[in-house]
């Protein structure tokens, strides 16, 4: 037993859970707290049938280890459509990783010249259902960045579960100040930083179009709908990145385009939002 009704939910929040399963005789009475906390999680929910009726959203029949129950995702996602999407991201990473290595031959000697150490960085976040990945980046901040962090939590222009500031210092050629734009600046507005991630989609870690994965300590702070973000394999761009990110201050507003993409999705958005991603890579909006 690893939680009751009264801690199952706390327990969902922190751990990788991918489906749940009720199968509760009929004279107990529906959880139906517990039901609505996974729904908004974006776990999928399977109840027998005669507790269809509590179920929300997207639903279909099945039998699972012979009990009929009716299921329920956040987005129903075909079998196909999940194979077209796997075979772009696999297509999308080769070329990405060729990209990444042309760009590997220049960047990674300005960035040992700026600050000697590790050209790649990377670092454990969150990604589909609570597992836990090394995301990694080309180095754009100075080898104490993290380290630095708490002490610049008090400048966090982010209002809720997420840490952004303008003018960071811990940015390569940033200054005392975070004023000044040096190569971290470049990289990150360029958004060549983010070309490493290739191999994440690769892997199967991410994928080149979903939400952006979280820190670790950011979920930690996460209420049961902030958990709906997990629902899906992290991408490289999203419907955020490409909404002006830089102009959202509000983590809330991050969920609810998150949600919208997540319950809204389908290829045709995804090369949409590759389309956009380009442009505004390209104009150099949305990145700091």
């Amino acid at each position: 037993m690893v939680a009751n009704l009264e801690t199952l939910t706390d327990y969902l929040l922190k751990s990788a859970t991918d489906e749940i399963l009720f199968s509760i005789p009929s004279n107990v009475k529906i959880p139906q707290n517990l039901v609505r906390d996974c729904s908004m999680m974006g776990i999928t929910i399977h109840l027998e049938i005669r507790s269809a009726d509590e179920l929300a959203g997207a639903r279909y029949e099945e039998n699972i280890g012979g009990i009929s129950v009716m299921t329920s995702y956040l987005k129903l996602i075909t079998v196909g459509q999940a194979f077209l999407k796997r075979a772009m991201d696999i297509a999308g990473g080769i070329v990405g990783l060729l990209i990444t290595g042309v760009f590997f031959l220049f960047v990674a000697p300005a960035i040992y010249l700026s600050d000697p150490g590790p050209i790649f960085f990377g670092q454990d976040r969150v990604g589909k259902n609570g597992r836990i990945f090394k995301l990694y980046k080309f180095r754009s901040m100075y080898q104490d960045a993290e380290e630095r962090k708490a002490e610049l939590m008090e400048k966090n222009e982010m209002k809720g579960q997420m840490f952004k500031i303008e003018n960071d210092p811990r940015i390569i050629g940033s200054g005392p100040d975070g004023t000044k734009h040096g190569l971290g600046h470049l990289l990150r507005a360029s958004s060549i930083d983010e070309l490493p991630q290739f191999w994440n989609v690769l892997k199967g870690d991410m994928s080149l179009v979903g939400t952006r994965p979280p820190l670790i300590s950011e979920v930690s702070m996460y209420n049961s709908y902030h958990r709906a973000r997990l629902s899906i394999k992290p991408g490289i761009t999203g419907l955020w990145q490409v909404s002006g990110r830089s102009d959202i201050d509000d983590f809330e507003d991050v969920v609810k385009l998150d949600t919208q993409y997540i319950q809204n999705w389908s290829l045709g958005l995804d090369v949409k939002i590759l389309v956009k991603t380009v442009a505004v890579v390209f104009m150099r909006k949305g990145s700091r």
